[in-house]
């Protein structure tokens, strides 16, 4: 019988979920599938989803992992499916399966697509006429000179890095020499052009060799305001950045920063979006992969699109859940549902015209005191479906995040795209915390610190 078809709670499949989010649990269980969290830790968020079940291990260790999930009775084939659905967790999912004989996207698939190099020429022969000029780099001292013989602007990135990690623009022969100093003596980088255009985050799920392109975003870059003292772009912070020496921490009442964002729906002519399909349909065939779910970042450079990056998972679970608002498409869903061969979820009707989401980042030295309200105030504007935070309300900023990584983001909906912009607009202002009250001053006018508890001095 095909697992499909089953009903008993005992007989249904079994997804193991790699440190998963809320998201990929209840995707999960929206697909009719058991849902198993692996993880380290003792607790995470996706317990409240209704996992059914936990397996401590450390799945960053391959031979724990296979291991731990050998000596379950839930692991035969066709019963269960390792699934990763982030940067770190796609591949150790990709080698359990294989080492257990379960389905899934091999793993060599997925190193394709993490290998930018490689990735790079298997896709500029898609577009031989126009291809994208890059180079490797193994020395950082070597970028000036790359940099140079590729044309300003230019990108520096990993060759195996992801999710925006270590990535730099370079607009000039200046940027080029200081970015010498971001990346390691020896080291393992590309060099390639700028890609100019519009970009978008492409959704897409393979059965069998067959690529479906399930929906994409628009992708709105960051303002460009002046960086923050000691801030390397992907990188980290420089020793001493933030607050200067021997000063407190700031308040975040007047540094909110705007990061990137996303919205959909994205209106492409017939032609364009033709090309964006046929453009992921044949990088996944160049890389091998044949199964599973896969994100491409794709520009629409006045040459035709652009492959950017691509990976063997889904994009971020914001993003799915703006194509989820707007077009009914269950990304996790049916990723979890065709890798267990089981039918796709049930597609509800939009809830939405227009969706978005933005994120934000708060600079080194910030304190979050007071950031409850702050976050009440911005889920109470109307459009807002939720505004996370990933760092604690009553903790100290110690670094800027880097990559796709961001302290918090606004997810809206509204009828029309201006709109959205005015919740989003709205809701992002009101992110900030108000400046603590000064310690109160002696009559000399000498500030004098409060004691450490009500009780007097300590």
């Amino acid at each position: 019988m095909p697992i499909g078809t089953t009903t008993s709670p005992r007989q249904r499949p079994v997804a193991f979920l790699l440190s998963p989010g809320p998201a990929e649990v209840a995707a999960a269980r929206r697909a009719g599938a058991r849902a198993v969290v692996v993880a380290p830790g003792p607790s995470v968020p996706s317990d409240r989803e209704g996992a059914e079940r936990r397996v401590r291990t450390d799945w960053r260790d391959h031979r724990r992992l296979v291991g731990a999930l050998g000596r379950l009775a839930e692991v035969r084939p066709g019963r269960a499916r390792v699934f990763g659905f982030g940067p770190d967790s796609a591949l150790a999912a990709a080698r359990a399966n294989e080492a257990l004989g379960l389905p899934g996207t091999p793993a060599d698939a997925v190193t394709a697509l993490m290998d930018k190099a490689a990735l790079r020429a298997r896709s500029n022969t898609l577009h031989a006429a126009r291809p994208v000029s890059f180079v490797r780099c193994g020395r950082a001292a070597l970028i000036p000179f790359l940099a140079a013989l590729i044309g300003y602007p230019c990108v520096v990135r990993p060759r195996a890095g992801s999710g925006g990690e270590g990535v730099r623009a370079v607009r000039d022969a200046a940027e080029a020499e200081a970015a010498v100093h971001d990346y390691p003596e020896v080291t393992d980088l590309l060099v390639e052009e700028y890609l100019e255009g519009p970009r978008l985050g492409v959704a897409a799920l393979s059965r069998q060799g067959h690529h479906r392109v399930l929906g994409w975003t628009h992708h709105h870059p960051a303002p460009h305001p002046a960086p923050h003292p000691g801030v390397r772009v992907g990188a980290g912070i420089r020793p001493g950045a933030g607050a200067a020496p021997g000063a407190g921490p700031r308040s975040a009442a007047a540094a909110v920063r705007r990061g990137p964002g996303y919205q959909v729906p994205v209106a492409l002519d017939a032609g364009t979006a033709e090309a964006v399909r046929a453009l992921v349909r044949g990088v996944l065939d160049l890389a091998g992969h044949r199964d599973g779910p896969s994100h491409a970042e794709v520009v629409l450079t006045p040459y035709g699109p652009r492959l950017a990056e691509a990976h063997a998972r889904p994009g971020a679970e914001e993003c799915a859940e703006l194509l989820r608002l707007t077009h009914g498409t269950d990304v996790l869903g049916s990723a979890v549902a065709a890798g267990l061969g089981l039918p796709e979820p049930v597609r509800r009707p939009p809830v939405a015209a227009h969706a978005g989401l933005r994120y934000v980042d708060f600079p080194p030295g910030c304190r979050l005191d007071g950031l409850t309200g702050a976050l009440a105030a911005a889920r109470a504007v109307p459009g807002v479906v939720r505004v996370p935070l990933t760092v604690p309300a009553d903790a100290t900023v110690h670094h800027v995040p880097s990559g796709s990584l961001h302290h918090a983001y606004v997810l809206a909906t509204g009828p029309t795209r201006h709109a959205l912009a005015r919740s989003l607009d709205r809701a992002t202002a009101l992110l900030h915390v108000p400046a603590p009250a000064p310690h109160p001053p002696n009559p000399r006018g000498i500030h004098i610190p409060r004691p450490r508890s009500g009780h007097g001095d300590d």
